[in-house]
C-alpha cells in the first residue's frame, strides 16, 4: 500500500510502508544528503530558503506573487507609469482651464416647454400689489381695496390672490381647488420642477393664494364661525346695469366700482376645500417650519368649521349657485381629512377619511360614471386616488384596510373607464375623452384626468407593480401614460384643428382670448365700464398675450370658435390651468419621477417597533 503526498518542489512524493530502514538510519542518510548538496553551488532561489534573514544575497528580482521580475525592470516600469499619470493630469488641468464653447443640452420636451408657459398664467392672475418679479409687463397693482370698503366684512384685508377668470371676481372654492393642485404636483414631482426650473416659481405661486387665503377667516383662532367666499359680483340677470366684474369690460387696475365681499358661515365644501389647499401647502414648505405650521393650525380650525357648521356654500349664495354650484360636500370631507392625516400624521383624520358612511354619501358605491370626473367640484376620484397611495406604500392594515381597498379597486374602474377599449366615454373624431359629455369647456376636466391616470401610472411603478386589472384583463402602465399622452398631445396642437389650446404653445393658438386684462392695451388711457366696450366686440387679436391659459376648448365635433364674446370656447380659469400644469409636469422629462416619502414625513410608522427582548433568565 502507498500514499501520496504532495512534493512543494511539484512532484508526487510516495512513502513506502515496505522499507526496512530505521529511523535513525533515515536521519544519517537525510545528513549525508544535506552535506552533498552543500558541497556543490546553489542557485539562488535555493539560497534564499536556506540561508537566513543576515545571509541573504542583495536582491536582483522582485517576487510579484504571480510573477518574478527584474528589479530594474520594475523601477523602469512603475516610473514610466507615474510620469505618464503627471503628464496626463497636467494636460487635462489645461483641457478644463482653458475657456471653450458649451454644447447645449437635449432640447425640452413639448410637455416641458409647455409648463413654463402655464404657469405663467397664475401671474397673469395676481390681484393686489404685484411683486417686482411677476414678468407680465401688461400686468400691474389692482383692487388694493379689496375688504376695506366693506364694512360688513368679517376682515378689512383681502388684498392679493387671484383672479378666476377672464373676469376679476375672486371665487376662493374653485380657487382653493387650483392651489390644492398645484401642491399636489409638488409634493409628487418636485424633481421635475427643479429640473424644468420652476420649482421656486410654482412654490411662490402657491404661496400667493396661501398667503390671501389666511386672510379670508381668523387663522389664528381655534373656532371660526364664518369664512369670505367671494370678493366681486357678477350677476347680470334680469337686465342689471349696476357696475359690476361682469357687467364692465375693464383691465383689473382700472377698476373704480365696489366689490362686495361675501361670507358663509355654514359652508362644509368651500371650508373643507381650503383646508385641503393649505394642508397640502403644508408639506410643499416644510422646510419653512413656522410658516408650515401656521398653515397646519388654519388647516385644522377651518376642518373643524366644516365639519361643525353642515351646507353647502352654494346653497346660501346666488352668485356661487349662478357660476361654481356644489353639489355636495362629502367628497371635500374624504379629500380635506385625507390632506390633514398626511399634513399631520394624526390618526383621526384617517379614520374619518376612510369612514364607510361618509364614502357612501360622496358617491363611492353608485357605481356612476359621472362621479369619477374629477374637478373643481368633485374631488372623490382625486381623494380615492390620494388614499390609494397609502395602501400603495404604507399598507396600514386594520382597520383602514377595506375602505383603502374598496377606494383602490374604485380608483382601479376609473383608470379603466379612461381606456379606449372600453367606450366608457364618447370621443371626438380628433380623440378628444368627452367627460362631461360633450357640453362646454371640456378641457378642464380632460387635464385633470391626465393627472390622474399619469399617477396612478408612477405610483404603480414606484410600488414594482407592472399594471392593473380591468375585470379579467390585465393592463400595462404604459397603456395609461399613453392615454394621458394622447389627450395633453391634442391640446397642445394634434387636433384636427392643428390648434394649440394653450395661448403662447406653437405657432397657432386663440388670439381673441376672453380676458378683459389681455384685450384692453396699456396705453396709459382709463377705459370706464362701458368704455371698454369696444375691445370686448373688437374683432381684432388681443393686444395682450396671455401666455400659458388653457382656454375651455373645442366643441364635441373638434370645432372652436376663436371669439372673445364666446367664453364657452376662449376663456381660461385658475382650476383648469391648475390641472394643466400638474398633467404637464407629471409628463415632463423621463417616466416616473415621483416622491415617494415626503407626503409621509408627518405620518407616524404603521407599526410600532418592537420592546427590546427580555433580559436573560437567571436562577
Amino acid at each position: 500500500m502507498s500514499m501520496y503526498g504532495r512534493d512543494p518542489w511539484g512532484g508526487p512524493l510516495e512513502i513506502n510502508t515496505a522499507d526496512s530502514a530505521t529511523d535513525d538510519d533515515r536521519s544519517r542518510n537525510l545528513q549525508d544528503f544535506d552535506r552533498a548538496a552543500l558541497s556543490r553551488p546553489l542557485d539562488e532561489t535555493q539560497q534564499s530558503w536556506l540561508l537566513g534573514p543576515t545571509e541573504q544575497k542583495k536582491k536582483k528580482y522582485v517576487d510579484l506573487g504571480c510573477i518574478i521580475v527584474s528589479r530594474k525592470i520594475f523601477i523602469w516600469t512603475v516610473g514610466t507609469i507615474l510620469v505618464s499619470a503627471l503628464i496626463a493630469g497636467f494636460i487635462t488641468l489645461i483641457v478644463k482651464t482653458v475657456p471653450r464653447h458649451h454644447h447645449s443640452h437635449a432640447p425640452a420636451d413639448n410637455y416641458t416647454l409647455s409648463l413654463r408657459k402655464a404657469l405663467m398664467f397664475f401671474n397673469a392672475q395676481k390681484s393686489g400689489k404685484l411683486p417686482k418679479h411677476n414678468n407680465v409687463s401688461w400686468r400691474g397693482n389692482s383692487c388694493t381695496q379689496d375688504g376695506k370698503s366693506d364694512s360688513s366684512s368679517i376682515t378689512k384685508d383681502l388684498v392679493g390672490g387671484y383672479y378666476d377668470a377672464g373676469d376679476a371676481i375672486k371665487f376662493h372654492f374653485p380657487k382653493a381647488f387650483a392651489m390644492t393642485m398645484l401642491s399636489w404636483s409638488v409634493i409628487e414631482y418636485s424633481s421635475k420642477y427643479e429640473t424644468a426650473g420652476e420649482l421656486n416659481h410654482v412654490k411662490d405661486i402657491i404661496k400667493w393664494g396661501t398667503d390671501y387665503f389666511l386672510k379670508t377667516f381668523n387663522h389664528s383662532a381655534d373656532s371660526i364661525s364664518k369664512v369670505v367666499a367671494q370678493v366681486g359680483v357678477g350677476d347680470t340677470s334680469g337686465g342689471s346695469t349696476t357696475p359690476n366684474d361682469h357687467y364692465c369690460w375693464m383691465r383689473p387696475e382700472d377698476i373704480d366700482y365696489d366689490r362686495p365681499v361675501q361670507e358663509c358661515s355654514s359652508c362644509s365644501d368651500l371650508a373643507a376645500e381650503m383646508a385641503a389647499a393649505l394642508a397640502s401647502a403644508s408639506i410643499v414648505f416644510k422646510d419653512n417650519k413656522a410658516y408650515s405650521q401656521k398653515l397646519v393650525h388654519g388647516a385644522k380650525t377651518l376642518f373643524s368649521f366644516a365639519r361643525q357648521q353642515r351646507g353647502r356654500y352654494s346653497a346660501g349664495s346666488a352668485e356661487a349657485a349662478i357660476f361654481y354650484n356644489s353639489t355636495s360636500y362629502w367628497d371635500e370631507f374624504i379629500w380635506g381629512g385625507a390632506w390633514l392625516y398626511y399634513a399631520t400624521g394624526n390618526s383621526s383624520y384617517l379614520q374619518l377619511a376612510t369612514t364607510t358612511g361618509l364614502a357612501k354619501h360622496a358617491g363611492t358605491f353608485w357605481g356612476s360614471l359621472d362621479n369619477s370626473v374629477f374637478s373643481w367640484d368633485n374631488k372623490l376620484a382625486g381623494a380615492q386616488l390620494l388614499l390609494s397611495r397609502l395602501r400603495l406604500f404604507l399598507s396600514p392594515g386594520y382597520p383602514y384596510e377595506e375602505m383603502l381597498r374598496t377606494f383602490h379597486n374604485q380608483t382601479s374602474i376609473t383608470m379603466c373607464s379612461y381606456l379606449p377599449i372600453f367606450t366608457s366615454w364618447n370621443r371626438t373624431r380628433g380623440g378628444l375623452i368627452q367627460l362631461n359629455h360633450g357640453r362646454p369647456q371640456p378641457l378642464q376636466y380632460v387635464v385633470n384626468a391626465a393627472y390622474l391616470a399619469t399617477l396612478f401610472s408612477d405610483y404603480l411603478d414606484a410600488a414594482d407593480t407592472p399594471g392593473w386589472y380591468c375585470g379579467p384583463n390585465f393592463y400595462s402602465t404604459k397603456v395609461l401614460r399613453e392615454f394621458a399622452q394622447t389627450q395633453m398631445d391634442y391640446i397642445l396642437g394634434k387636433n384636427p384643428r392643428k390648434m394649440s389650446y394653450v395661448v403662447g404653445f406653437g405657432t397657432h393658438y386663440p388670439k381673441h382670448v376672453h380676458h378683459r386684462g389681455a384685450s384692453i392695451p396699456k396705453n396709459k388711457i382709463r377705459y370706464n365700464c362701458k368704455g371698454g366696450w369696444k375691445w370686448r366686440d373688437s374683432s381684432k387679436p388681443n393686444p395682450n398675450t396671455l401666455v400659458g391659459a388653457l382656454v375651455a376648448g373645442p366643441d364635441k365635433h373638434d370645432g372652436f370658435r376663436d371669439v372673445r364674446s364666446n367664453y364657452n370656447y376662449t376663456e381660461p380659469t385658475l382650476a383648469g390651468n391648475a390641472g394643466l400644469v400638474a398633467a404637464l409636469v407629471a409628463l415632463s422629462g423621463e417616466k416616473g419621477g415621483i416622491d415617494k416619502n415626503t407626503i409621509f414625513s408627518a405620518v407616524p410608522p404603521m407599526f410600532p417597533t418592537p420592546p427590546p427582548p427580555p433580559a436573560p433568565w437567571k436562577p
